[in-house]
């Protein structure tokens, strides 16, 4: 495969992925802000560092409401990571790959890209919320379903895979980020039941309070709820399955190009570290210094992957 055509496929199951974690993302900050009604500019700001963006947001305004936030967040062009930002540039790479794609996959991006600019037209008030984030979630998980149901299991499907673990990855260790990092009011609150409430927060928007109910019915803490996002390669958002689907399509794609790359062997690498914690360590390490460390890991190797797969020039 060109790598060009490789780099389209994969930043358009990146951006498609992006677009669906940002509505995580902002869901979370919303949840908690309607737990912490004293200082809800910190949620929002908290949200903001955790995407990533609050350096633009900054440029463009002065503070942190609801309001400025979600438009930033969701509406707001000159923000790359918005999800109308994210979902057009999901469609542009579908239609520069689309003799790559199945009709199905086609017809389901398009419809998305349709159905949310006019959803984002307007700007999205705190009572809409809800359904608007639950639409962005729904219009994802159609394409995810044409895919997997009308792909072929090749190098084309190796790079759609690749392309929403890395992203998920990202998204699910900055929502655990957004606990420790600007969460908690002080120290004093770990373990308390504001922040039990709060990891169950963290939990619902990540679509895991289910299946973390039914695995840890009888242990609901800060450590059993990490130790289930990081280490547990059931739940398809962990940090463990997305390392494992990393692993599992880049050895696809090595055994269908004869090749073993650097990219390879980060991903071993990574695998190797979540093999050898466990969530006793990780937070003697510091919750933060680990999510962290691995973001930094997860971002490198999405650059090797584009290096070695040609994606430019």
């Amino acid at each position: 495969m060109l790598g060009k055509t490789a780099g389209g496929i994969y930043w358009m199951f990146r951006f498609l992925e992006r677009s669906e974690n940002t509505a995580r993302l902002i869901e979370a900050g919303f949840r908690i802000a309607l737990t912490k009604s004293k200082d809800p500019a910190s949620e929002w700001k908290s949200v903001l560092t955790t995407a990533g963006v609050r350096r633009n947001y900054d440029l463009k305004y002065d503070g942190y409401t609801a309001a400025n936030a979600l438009d930033f967040l969701l509406r707001d062009t000159d923000n790359p990571s918005s999800v109308i930002s994210s979902i057009e540039n999901a469609r542009t790479n579908a239609r520069m790959v689309r003799t790559a794609l199945t009709t199905e996959v086609w017809e389901a991006v398009n419809e998305s890209w349709m159905a949310l600019r006019a959803a984002l037209k307007t700007p999205v008030t705190e009572t809409k919320l809800p359904a608007v984030l639950g639409e962005i979630r729904r219009h994802t998980a159609l394409v995810r379903g044409a895919v997997h149901g009308t792909m072929l299991r090749n190098d084309i499907f190796d790079f759609t895979q690749i392309g929403i673990a890395l992203e998920r990855a990202d998204n699910t260790a900055r929502i655990i980020d957004v606990k420790y990092y600007t969460l908690l009011p002080s120290a004093s609150y770990v373990g308390s039941t504001l922040d039990n409430v709060q990891w169950e927060t963290i939990l619902r928007s990540v679509s895991a309070h289910r299946s973390f109910r039914w695995l840890n019915d009888h242990d609901i803490s800060p450590a059993s709820i990490a130790e289930f996002l990081i280490f547990d390669s059931r739940f398809p958002r962990s940090l463990s399955f997305c390392s494992r689907l990393l692993e599992d399509n880049l050895g696809y794609l090595a055994k269908d190009y004869k090749r073993h790359l650097p990219c390879h062997e980060m991903i071993e690498a990574q695998r190797n570290i979540l093999r050898d914690r466990d969530i006793a360590s990780v937070f003697d390490e510091g919750l933060h210094d680990f999510i962290t460390s691995f973001i930094r890991q997860n971002n490198a190797l999405g650059l090797q992957i584009e290096q070695d797969y040609r994606f430019v020039g």
